[in-house]
């Protein structure tokens, strides 16, 4: 079993920073792909960024020039550095770790962590 914590959530002023981190228990691969998504209220869950082996990173248009995904290893972590927050941020974000094995698919997802963004 493969599970995922995340931390750093809290509420911050409209301009402010925040830097969630997800870890992992159980395996990890170097060549699994680790993407955080947000959810607000009433709103469907969407794909925020994402980063694969050997650093290669993609993001949605709405936090790019402002979010920083990156991964660690070594510390099974991987972190999302959240800059220039707006209240529109204002959701619940999750982790997530994808993993292809012999063509087959395998995903799991972290319990979620708050982030409110005032104006």
């Amino acid at each position: 079993q493969v599970q995922l914590v995340e931390s750093g959530g809290g509420l911050v002023q409209a301009g402010g920073s925040l830097r969630l981190s997800c870890t992992v228990s159980g395996s990890f691969a170097v060549d699994d792909v680790m993407g955080w998504y947000r959810q607000a209220a009433g709103k469907q869950r969407e794909s925020i960024a994402s980063v694969g082996p050997g650093g290669i990173t993609d993001y949605s248009e709405f936090v790019k020039g402002r979010f920083t995904i990156s991964r660690d290893n070594a510390k099974k972590t991987t972190y999302l550095q959240m800059s220039s927050l707006k209240p529109d941020d204002t959701a619940v974000y999750y982790c997530n770790l994808q993993r292809t094995i012999f063509g087959k698919k395998y995903a799991a997802w972290g319990q979620g962590t708050l982030v409110t963004v005032s104006a």
